[in-house]
């Protein structure tokens, strides 16, 4: 299954899943929880039935037959040894009779009776959800498409899920206390690429900063073992996300440890000094923490000089946690709200400390609408203990807020190759002198990789709208003819004579069948070994295409209205019913085609335009990085980026705010229309000023 596949099943998932809400009484918050249990659920029953499979063939013949399968077995092999009651396959088949809520609780304390790591962390209130929402629910995630699927999909899956509800504001959570936006994680993880060894997230939501580094480490060797490369340990202060954190952990198969507590008044996991990485998004300028209890006054995640800032928010408090729970070589990558890069007083005292330990590696500006639930703008902070000397005294910013890629009106992220732009200008500012160059690369095979799926969509689309056209019509006959009707099941059936003047005197549809179909031939190619230029005209020839198949499909439709009116004329003006009825029966079958066209189209429609845009964003990318760095090597970019030192840091009153440094460049799309959108601004104010005109007249008139 690739990419574009996964999101599609992804979004026919969710989309099934809403709607099934959107009927019922419920929130999303009282929703989420039953929902997220049952894809760990239909994921557990996925993991077994795979295992079961290898680990039957696996166990030797002895004296008396084949052993049973045993739970170390299953454990050994990444999965569950699911008791049957605890099966999908159990609760599908349920009679109907039988209260399904009650079996999907037991379902789950059976579970997590077998496993205690588990324990209270299912959810068991299914008794709040409708027995009819429920049986919807077993069957959407009961398809043929979703019981073939691998883990690593079905954690996709889960993930896709937290974000909608995210988006949704499920929970009432302001701004997305339980989940990342995935661009923001991922811009972390490729930042500091959190390999090995011991990783903190001591405000871990629902842990998609370890379920990220576990793609990371696969991606970068895929037979690696996650659970054998990274130890990782989660805090959470709330009850709810940490048990989406343990079922996250649980269906991407991470080992972990996340405890509840509150991060302010404990260190619950003793990582001071002991790790290898930290990330974060915690909480925004959290304030009444209570600073005079001991634990917060002896604190050893603060600096001892300075330490409790006097300021009424925690940002600085979590800033010095990140810093001190490093080890010597350790690295860090945390969102932080934007006034913290200008923040006075004791934590510009703070701020400069930290400068001045020479571990602040990047701060990367981050523009509006990247989270679900609220439009501020915010930073991401990189620190590094282990930076090398050439770097000791030198901080990267990167101004990334006139970069992005727009999801919806309100949503904003970063695309895959926007993603890999920020990582080479990281990875040359470090010192790989290759960098610029490897990420060209990447564009290049990116592009030709979903060049060929474009096309192989294009061409399926194209073969599959020329065999509907092509079908020929079944000829419509008298149906008191015996000598048409005893031969008209034959495959190359033709009317008699007599029935074939009557046909030809009947309204024809004005539509050329033959030359819409012959117009479908191309078959587009991909060439493997194609640079940036050739890329760049797939574009255009990708779009030609598609945008034709749709107008072939608005030519029909006119064409099929018009064969429609001119029945409903024919029926006024003539009084034979039987020659009405012979060319309704031609307008019905001209009406089925019409249908199965759009059908086809309608398959392919959603997937082609996404994979289209895809293309046109990477295309775009790939330029951007060529138009900054024309030579493959990193060079301070007006607007994007600029490689600052100590002193210059301390000049500007210790600011981490990228835009001061970096500058502003004026970016122009030579896609855009902006002729025309400042034509349509101004349209619109006139239309508003004239409402506001009509509508303070009304107000006068009522006076």
């Amino acid at each position: 299954m690739n990419q574009q596949e996964i999101k599609q099943l992804e979004t026919e998932l969710w989309d099934s899943a809403n709607s099934l809400r959107a009927n019922s009484k419920l929130t999303a918050a009282e929703y989420k929880d039953p929902v997220l249990g049952l894809i760990l659920l239909r994921y557990a029953q996925n993991r077994y039935d795979q295992a079961k499979v290898k680990i039957e063939a696996s166990i030797p013949e002895g004296p008396r037959g084949k052993r049973a399968a045993t739970k170390d077995d299953f454990l050994a092999a990444g999965a569950m040894m699911l008791p049957e009651l605890s099966q999908f396959d159990y609760l599908a088949n349920l009679p109907e009779q039988e209260p399904l809520d009650e079996a999907i609780n037991e379902a789950m304390k059976l579970i997590e009776e077998a496993y205690p790591d588990l324990a209270g962390v299912l959810p068991r209130n299914y008794q709040e959800l409708d027995t009819d929402l429920l049986r919807e629910l077993i069957r959407v995630f009961n398809k043929d498409a979703v019981k073939s699927i691998s883990g690593d999909v079905f954690g996709r899956i889960y993930e896709f899920f937290l974000m909608k509800f995210s988006m949704d504001g499920a929970g009432a959570q302001e701004g997305g206390e339980f989940f990342t936006p995935p661009s923001l994680v991922q811009l972390i993880v490729n930042m500091i690429k959190p390999d090995h060894g011991v990783i903190h997230d001591p405000a871990c939501g629902s842990a998609g900063m370890f379920v990220q580094t576990g793609h990371f480490i696969e991606q970068q060797d895929e037979n690696a073992s996650v659970n054998q490369k990274i130890t990782c340990y989660g805090t959470e202060l709330k009850s709810n996300n940490t048990r989406l954190a343990k079922m996250n952990l649980a269906i991407h198969g991470i080992e972990g440890k996340i405890i509840e507590s509150n991060s302010f008044y404990s260190d619950p996991h003793a990582l001071v000094g002991q790790c290898d990485f930290v990330m974060a998004n915690p909480p925004f300028n959290v304030s009444k923490i209570d600073k005079k209890k001991d634990y917060v006054k002896t604190d050893a995640r603060l600096f001892a000089d300075i330490g409790i800032p006097k300021a009424d928010n925690g940002n600085y408090m979590w800033i010095q946690y990140f810093y001190h729970y490093l080890n010597n070589q350790g690295r860090a990558g945390f969102v932080m709200a934007s006034s913290a890069t200008d923040a006075g007083n004791t934590e510009k005292d703070i701020r400069q400390k930290l400068v001045e330990t020479g571990a602040v590696d990047c701060i990367v500006s981050v523009g509006n609408n990247f989270f679900y639930t609220r439009s501020l703008p915010c930073h991401v902070w990189f620190l590094d203990k282990g930076k090398t000397e050439a770097n000791k005294d030198k901080i990267l910013m990167l101004d990334t807020r006139n970069t992005f890629r727009v999801v919806t009106n309100t949503i904003n992220d970063y695309s895959p190759g926007q993603l890999t732009n920020f990582n080479a200008i990281m990875e040359s500012y470090r010192g790989d002198e290759a960098a610029i160059a490897n990420a060209q690369a990447i564009h290049n095979t990116s592009a030709v990789e979903l060049a060929e799926e474009v096309a192989k969509e294009i061409n399926a689309l194209r073969a599959e709208c020329k065999a509907i056209l092509k079908a020929p019509f079944t000829p419509v006959h008298d149906s008191k003819c015996k000598e048409c009707n005893d031969k008209a099941e034959q495959a190359d059936f033709a009317l008699c004579d007599k029935c074939q003047k009557a046909h030809e005197k009947q309204v024809k549809p004005n539509i050329d069948f033959s030359s819409i179909a012959a117009e479908l031939d191309e078959v587009l190619a991909v060439d493997k070994g194609s640079d940036f230029d050739v890329c760049l005209q797939w574009a255009g020839r990708f779009t030609q295409p598609v945008e034709q198949l749709f107008t072939l499909l608005e030519q029909y439709q006119a064409n099929s209205d018009k064969a429609l009116a001119d029945f409903k004329a024919l029926d006024k003006d003539v009084k034979a019913s039987k020659d009405n009825k012979q060319l309704k029966v031609q307008l019905d079958a001209n009406s089925k085609l019409l249908k199965t066209l759009t059908s086809a189209l309608s398959a392919h429609k959603a997937l082609l335009k996404q994979e289209l845009a895809d293309y046109k964003q990477l295309i775009k990318d790939w330029r951007a990085l060529r138009e900054n760095f024309p030579e493959d090597k990193y060079r301070d970019v007006e607007g994007l980026c600029k490689i600052v030192d100590r002193a210059e840091v301390a000049e500007n009153d210790y600011s981490l705010t990228p835009g001061r440094y970096v500058g502003y460049n004026i970016q122009i799309d030579p896609d855009f229309d902006y002729k025309s959108r400042l034509n349509d601004i101004y349209n619109e104010l006139q239309h508003l000023n004239n409402e506001a005109i009509s509508i303070f007249k009304s107000i006068e008139g009522v006076k």
